[in-house]
């Protein structure tokens, strides 16, 4: 296999949930960059991004940022690196009618179910414009808190099935440990994989895509059913080996 591009999810496959980059799995990242393109596709907004990401590599070889795609909020969003700036490309916006419905569907079911918490950190509902999040605990949770939560994933399973049953011009996944995405019908981690087609001229045989919810209905689940290569990680320790994997086997000099 022929692999030119190497897209990952972020939460709990480049770094912990909402946590900066490991500085081991940044060195690998970089080393990474040198040979391949790479994509960051994950539910997290771009802020999100430039703190946990961005800010870590600290690149200022414009050749190595031209190389990295970025792809916020399950890839409704796509920003490329052009003329010393980050430039969105695209962003496909909710509508404020989208919006109001999933915002009320996503708190009634979550207070039906009894995942409505009182005690968070953050607000539980986030508008990041092309995609509303719900996070059980807020979005600044411990790594702790939020792996506690729902260990089994029965209740971010439960919750997006009752809303997706509502919602049914809208997609909902299961996003990181806490959380629940909503996008357009058909705007989703997949969406994102075949605009980087577009963008970059590689074919989708050629890419390989690495993160921790393949499981069906996770939202990395979309990627894996159009037929993109893919593996499966838990957490970054496991991403740090396959990608040295991938340098000695497939980019080796």
């Amino acid at each position: 296999m022929t692999t030119q591009l190497v897209a990952f999810d972020l939460d709990d496959t480049l770094a912990a949930s909402k946590s900066p980059l490991e500085p081991e799995m940044a060195a690998v990242l970089l080393r990474l960059l040198e040979v391949a393109e790479v994509c960051i596709i994950s539910g997290g907004n771009y802020a999100q991004f430039q703190n946990q990401v961005l800010q870590v590599l600290d690149i200022d070889d414009e050749q190595l940022l031209a190389r990295l795609h970025l792809m916020p909020t399950c890839g409704t969003q796509y920003l490329r690196f052009e003329q010393g700036a980050w430039a969105q490309r695209y962003a496909e916006v909710l509508s404020d009618d989208q919006k109001a419905r999933a915002l009320e569907s996503v708190e009634r079911n979550a207070q039906a179910l009894g995942y409505w918490e009182s005690d968070t950190w953050g607000p539980i509902l986030e508008d990041r414009g092309s995609q509303i999040t719900f996070s059980a605990l807020g979005q600044q949770a411990p790594v702790e808190a939020k792996a506690a939560w729902d260990a089994d994933g029965v209740k971010k399973g439960a919750l997006r099935d009752a809303v997706a049953l509502e919602l049914l011009d809208l997609e909902v996944r299961s996003g990181g440990s806490t959380s629940i995405d909503i996008t357009k019908r058909g705007v989703d981690k997949a969406y994102g994989m075949n605009k980087l087609v577009e963008a970059t001229g590689i074919p989708l045989e050629d890419m390989l895509f690495i993160g921790d919810r393949l499981d069906e209905g996770g939202n990395d689940y979309p990627v894996k059913a159009m037929g993109v290569s893919c593996i499966a990680v838990h957490g970054w320790q496991d991403t740090v080996g396959v990608v040295t994997g991938l340098l000695e086997q497939r980019f080796a000099a």
